[in-house]
């Protein structure tokens, strides 16, 4: 039974008080808020919305986006209670350890490292093509061999990729305070821009874009084979986009729209009054972001008929198609700001990650350093910060960003049980915010996370289950033999 040995409540908030791994307290709520409304607003606004509207849902797609708010809502309920329970760094992998057990802990922590390390790479890459193009249109063009991964349109390395991502790290380790300050000015610009984009947009709709607003059902090549919706597999059911089944499937794409309000989780720690300030920040942030994103899914596909809304930059190439190209160029603007601060906050979740884990010896315990002027777990956000840039701009990343979506909704799965478990198991524990309606609300949180999964591809699933038995190979291999909770209980 070692491998469900669980730490508990009162083990993991005594370690946050061990001198040399003590975080600061510097985040209230807002920071938290701003932190999570950071990191959503970003590729599901700036890239997402055309891309899902084309191939998937047409018009529609603003309901897919209403959904997977919903879906995100019930989990956020669940991590809200949790978060202000136990408010300790590593989120999802700090609820499992004190719930389900070391195993369970380390396979979760395995599965964020997935998420949040390759999230921020296929981020950062993203935000190199704007930055490409706004040095292109003030005629300051970057050669193909460094602005594109290896294979890909001539490229040899992705250096502003790269350049973005070491920039980053380096803020991160000067503290997280400078850090809040950074996201929040840059905030500030793209929820001002996303605002241009919704008022502007209003004036271009035209009425006829939204018909069909659900369009038929078809068959597509995108679609086909392993890249059909495991759901639509295992019932027979003929692939399609578009329709119903197109929705689901575009809401499990435009679900990475919201990946990141866990990652206010992640910042325990440093919040100065977690009981209050974590709630406020999960549950904050995603209802703005949500109001947000339907409603710029509805203005562009109403400014433009969805199937000639652009892949890669819809907002900015819908204004240059209405011959607006100064919109154009704001929205660019935005996007890179945008992007910047997504690149930050995920590689601040996973540094704190890898910071729980290894100073529960579950990883190498010289990981789980504090820095001793800045108070940051510097060594992990260091390495975390080298492999996401040699991942940013070596690889090209795009055909693994569903990944992220499965490693999430797993994630989402798991807290919601534990959320359960844990009210059965700690009754006593104070509970400075308590998810209603338990165990209804978590039992749906996990009928909507499997049902957004089953939408995913195959090819998706089949890449999730080799990364999981490399997990559980490493922590045979190591972690096991090296957890500190199991310690005690070794023989010399």
């Amino acid at each position: 039974m070692s491998l469900f040995r669980t730490k508990t409540v009162e083990e993991s908030v005594r370690d946050t008080e061990a001198p040399g791994h003590r975080l600061r307290r510097d985040l209230s709520a807002l920071d938290l808020t701003v932190f999570g409304v950071g990191v959503i607003i970003g590729t599901g606004i700036f890239v997402l919305t055309g891309q899902v509207a084309k191939e998937k849902a047409g018009p529609a797609v603003a309901i897919s986006f209403v959904l997977a708010a919903v879906v995100c809502g019930l989990a956020a309920l669940c991590y809200a209670e949790f978060a202000s329970t136990v408010p300790v760094a590593g989120s999802a992998y700090t609820f499992s350890y004190a719930t389900l057990g070391e195993l369970p802990a380390w396979i979760i922590g395995w599965d964020l490292i997935l998420e949040l390390a390759l999230a921020a790479a296929v981020v950062a890459v993203g935000w190199s093509g704007y930055a490409a193009s706004l040095l292109d249109s003030v005629g300051l063009p970057l050669p193909a061999a460094i602005a594109n991964p290896p294979g890909q349109d001539g490229g040899v390395v992705n250096v502003p990729a790269v350049l973005l991502v070491l920039g980053v790290t380096a803020v991160l380790v000067l503290g997280v305070k400078l850090t809040s300050r950074v996201n929040a000015v840059v905030v500030t610009i793209k929820v001002a821009v996303v605002l241009l984009v919704i008022v502007a947009g209003l004036f271009f709709i035209r009425a006829e874009n939204y018909t069909p607003f659900i369009p038929p059902a078809e068959s597509t090549p995108a679609v086909e084979g392993a890249k059909a919706p495991l759901l639509q597999v295992l019932f027979g059911i003929t692939p399609v986009s578009y329709g119903w089944f197109g929705i689901f499937a575009a809401v499990s794409i435009v679900f990475f729209a919201y990946i990141g309000f866990d990652i206010v989780a992640t910042a325990a720690e440093e919040a100065r009054r977690p009981q209050r300030d974590l709630p406020i920040g999960l549950i904050g942030s995603l209802a703005i972001t949500a109001v947000l994103y339907a409603a710029v899914s509805l203005v562009v596909v109403g400014m433009q008929n969805y199937t000639r809304l652009s892949e890669a930059a819809p907002l900015a190439d819908a204004f240059k198609a209405l011959g607006h190209p100064g919109f154009a160029t704001v929205i660019s603007i935005g996007a890179v700001a945008g992007l910047t601060t997504v690149v930050l906050i995920l590689l601040l979740g996973q540094s704190r990650v890898f910071f729980a884990m290894s100073r529960d010896g579950l990883l190498p315990a010289w990981l789980s350093a504090v820095h001793p002027r800045y108070g940051t777990p510097y060594r992990s956000t260091v390495l975390m910060g080298v492999i996401a840039a040699a991942l940013a701009g070596f690889i090209p990343l795009a055909a693994l960003a569903e990944l992220v979506n499965i490693g999430t909704l797993f994630a989402f799965v798991v807290v919601s049980v534990a959320v359960v478990i844990l009210r059965r198991t700690r009754p006593d524990l104070p509970r400075a915010f308590r998810a209603p309606l338990v165990p209804l609300v978590p039992v749906l949180s996990v009928l909507a996370c499997l049902f957004v999964m089953l939408n995913l591809p195959v090819e998706t699933w089949l890449r999730f289950i080799a990364w999981m038995i490399i997990g559980f190979a490493l922590y045979f291999v190591y972690g096991r033999r090296h957890s500190r909770l199991g310690a005690p209980r070794r023989t010399p």
